[in-house]
């Protein structure tokens, strides 16, 4: 992959089939995505050992970070340490956040992708 692409360009992986949908970036230590969540969508709690940040870019989003749950919408943030249970409820008009990950999530090399297509964002 070049060192320069627009986001469009890189294929979509089904995270959580149509309800999570995700373009990444990856480097040697570090995983960049633009994810796009579908509306009134849910993401399953779950955890994983990467440390991940993100924010909100467009929609609202319900976060929950172990027993700790805020409301977000554009410009709000995230911090989920290493193996931190988190889940998150999207809102009616869906989402697109940011996410970075440390180390990279290589476990979403096994996921289904289709071709780069254009997306909700930008």
């Amino acid at each position: 992959m070049s060192n320069l692409v627009d986001i469009e360009s890189v294929p979509v992986i089904d995270v959580w089939g149509e309800t999570v949908r995700a373009r990444r970036i990856e480097g040697q230590r570090i995983t960049f995505a633009v994810v796009e969540l579908s509306a009134n969508g849910r993401v399953p709690e779950h955890r994983h050992e990467n440390e991940q940040l993100g924010m909100v870019i467009q929609g609202r989003v319900s976060f929950t970070i172990d027993d700790e749950t805020r409301d977000l919408g554009p410009g709000g943030t995230w911090r989920i340490p290493s193996n931190a249970a988190h889940h998150v409820d999207v809102g009616p008009d869906g989402a697109v956040v940011i996410d970075i990950f440390s180390p990279p999530r290589h476990d979403w090399d096994a996921l289904p992708a289709e071709p780069a297509q254009p997306g909700r964002w930008p």
